[in-house]
């Protein structure tokens, strides 16, 4: 019965974002080195992986070698991975080496106020959205289950194939 809950609880937050129109505001957070490091800078462009992670979290843990393959396939065709830390700031010295054992390849912010996922309604870990040139979330990922990364590839390649027609 919990389960039943939760995956409808998790449904209806994605029926809700997607039919809210969400955008993607206009942040900064501190880098792994503490630099100032904005989204506009870091943004694809053509798409946007946001995914919001913590070290703790075992899903989390299994999506990053995915996240990192899926980053080098399509990164020169305009995608790139932000990944986006909800550590704790009393876990926060422990993302840079994390970040380094997990031979982390793409952008890594630290969110450890909960600032940004609390304004994008983020209650779950892994969530991943995939954002477009224009800032919206175009797709919604929770969890993460050995076999999502295909899924993953499918719809960025959709979203690709779209943004080309």
């Amino acid at each position: 019965m919990r389960k039943f809950f939760m995956i409808s609880f998790l449904l209806l937050s994605v029926a809700l974002l997607q039919a809210a129109d969400i955008k993607i505001p206009a942040f900064s957070l501190k880098d792994v080195n503490n630099k100032t490091r904005h989204y506009k800078d870091l943004k694809g462009d053509k798409l946007t992986i946001i995914d919001f992670w913590a070290t703790w979290c075992k899903p989390c843990i299994r999506a990053i070698p995915k996240l990192s393959a899926i980053y080098s396939e399509y990164r020169e065709r305009g995608v790139t991975v932000l990944g986006i830390s909800v550590d704790s700031p009393r876990n926060a010295a422990k993302v840079k080496p994390f970040v380094k054992i997990h031979k982390m390849n793409y952008p890594v912010l630290k969110d450890p106020e909960g600032e940004l996922s609390t304004r994008l309604n983020v209650t779950a870990y892994p969530t991943l959205f995939i954002v477009n040139s224009k800032n919206k979330i175009v797709y919604t990922h929770y969890g993460f289950r050995s076999g999502d990364e295909k899924i993953l590839k499918k719809e960025i390649e959709r979203l690709l194939g779209a943004q080309n027609e």
